[in-house]
């Protein structure tokens, strides 16, 4: 009997332990899932913004990147910004060896092979490297500079301006320690070269950013299909009257030695 009473016992127990879920263990929460969701509640946005600068044809792209939080152990970290150029617009290889031999920026043409003077319906999007540098009036602040140029477009035949989307760049940073942004908001790894005169290659991190504008936005003035005969014949006229002007110089003159 006393045996009886014991199996009973241990049975109402177990039942009991099974309507109340103590006999279910507590799901464990990944240390390494806790530890990034801690961090990632704890970072703040990177914010990037573009602005084109100057009128006319000829323009300047001014990339600026804010960082939320103080970069002061930052200083072993380097950014690299890729912008990519559109069909109507073009970057001069030319112009950037000269701004970079007179320190004004840090850029680099990924793309080759392709005509500057081509119209925007023959060329083909390209790429640049962007080495941005720290905005001396802002701690947590870079910066990045780049001349661009519109290319020619084909006339329409109503509408006499079209638009010019330049979408937001690829933002990579590289560090030579870890910091917490780079679990924050890095994504992958893209190779580029480390420095803009060195052929090493490093493993960036593509950084996640806030944008405070989804793109920019340019508008080109363009000719009118209707407006052709004007054009070409005004553009014949002035060719055969100036050449007319130098034909006469060379007659008048050309018998002068110097």
């Amino acid at each position: 009997m006393a045996a009886r009473a014991v199996t009973l016992r241990a049975v109402a127990w177990l039942l009991l332990w099974q309507v109340a879920g103590l006999t279910r263990t507590p799901p464990t929460a990944c240390p390494s899932d806790s530890t990034d969701a801690g961090i990632r509640a704890t970072c703040s946005d990177i914010i990037l913004r573009q602005e084109v600068l100057k009128d006319g044809f000829h323009r300047d792209l001014l990339i600026k990147v804010k960082f939320g939080e103080s970069i002061e152990d930052f200083q072993t970290c380097r950014l690299l910004i890729k912008q990519y150029i559109p069909t109507g617009l073009f970057v001069d290889p030319y112009e950037l060896a000269s701004l970079r031999e007179r320190n004004v920026t840090e850029a680099v043409m990924v793309s080759e092979n392709f005509n500057i003077e081509a119209p925007d319906y023959l060329s083909k999007e390209s790429e640049v490297l962007i080495y941005a540098r720290q905005d001396s009036q802002c701690i947590d602040c870079f910066q990045a500079f780049l001349p661009v140029h519109y290319r020619y477009h084909r006339p329409h035949s109503k509408d006499g301006e079209t638009f010019i989307v330049v979408n937001n760049p690829d933002l990579l940073m590289y560090c030579d320690q870890e910091f917490p942004i780079l679990k924050c908001w890095a994504q992958s790894k893209v190779a580029a070269p480390c420095a803009l005169k060195n052929k090493d290659i490093c493993q960036w991190n593509n950084m996640k950013y806030k944008s405070v504008h989804k793109n920019v936005t340019l508008q080109v003035p363009v000719g009118l299909t209707i407006h052709t005969s004007l054009v070409c014949s005004v553009t014949l006229l002035i060719t055969i009257l100036c050449s007319a002007l130098i034909l006469g110089a060379v007659l008048r003159y050309g018998h002068l030695s110097l």
